[in-house]
């Protein structure tokens, strides 16, 4: 479903991402994770269209990222690591907006609208203005709008960041069903545990490179799990 073809990023002397190779099949989680400044956001954004790589082609589904943006995006989902969001607007005119985006029709889009709302447990505020919410009510509005096109592929930036615990377990619920409904994920965190639990499968970036990609059984066979997976790899604390 994913595709990353030998793809590098630089900003003016500093190789962001480097002749990174992988792919990610159909309703797989796949991990990336990695120290601050490890080219993870990078690595993302080229895939959103966001950025375009200096070398190397990016797939979705079946459409060329840069060369095929529209059609790429049109089944594609992001989530980023900072929400932006449209604080003047309610989360249901937010919701409204969005989904004009991607052209869909209008009662198919309330109708869409109401599942996401109550999917991430904010129809009680659906009303209220952005700018009045939480940190954590914006990460599940993010989720919200992200989702409500119903997008083949998922790309998710530090999903859990300023979520309380009902919020992540909730979040957690909402990755795996979508995975078993045949999404494909791609997740970057710098939380080993919860891509330990959550993903099929652990790249570990590193310096704009993939160092090491491991399945959940490789992990799980592993004394240390993930973590001392990358101890080993990283060389205790030199990131």
């Amino acid at each position: 479903m994913i595709i990353l073809d030998n793809i590098s990023k630089s900003f003016n002397a500093t190789h962001a991402v480097k002749n990174i190779s992988l792919t990610v099949n159909t309703g797989e989680i796949f991990g990336i994770v990695g120290p601050n400044g490890a080219g993870k956001t990078t690595t993302i954004r080229m895939m959103t269209g966001l950025l375009t790589p200096d070398e190397g082609k990016i797939i979705i589904g079946k459409y060329d990222i840069v060369k095929e943006s529209i059609k790429a995006k049109s089944i594609l989902g992001y989530v980023p690591d900072k929400a932006f969001l449209y604080e003047k607007l309610t989360a249901r005119e937010f919701l409204i907006f969005i989904s004009s985006i991607y052209s869909i029709p209008r009662n198919e889009a309330l109708s869409r609208m109401d599942e996401m709302l109550e999917l991430f447990g904010i129809k009680d505020i659906e009303d209220e203005l952005i700018e009045s919410f939480s940190q954590g009510m914006r990460q599940r509005l993010l989720f919200a709008s992200a989702l409500i096109h119903r997008p083949e592929a998922l790309l998710i930036d530090e999903p859990f960041m300023g979520l309380d615990p009902f919020g992540i377990r909730m979040l957690k619920d909402v990755i795996k069903d979508l995975s078993s409904k045949g999404v494909t994920i791609f997740l970057a965190t710098h939380s080993l545990h919860f891509a330990e639990e959550l993903c099929h499968r652990v790249g570990f970036i590193n310096k704009g490179s993939v160092i090491s990609i491991k399945t959940k059984e490789e992990i799980k066979g592993m004394e240390g799990g993930l973590e001392g997976l990358f101890m080993e790899i990283g060389g205790g604390n030199k990131f």
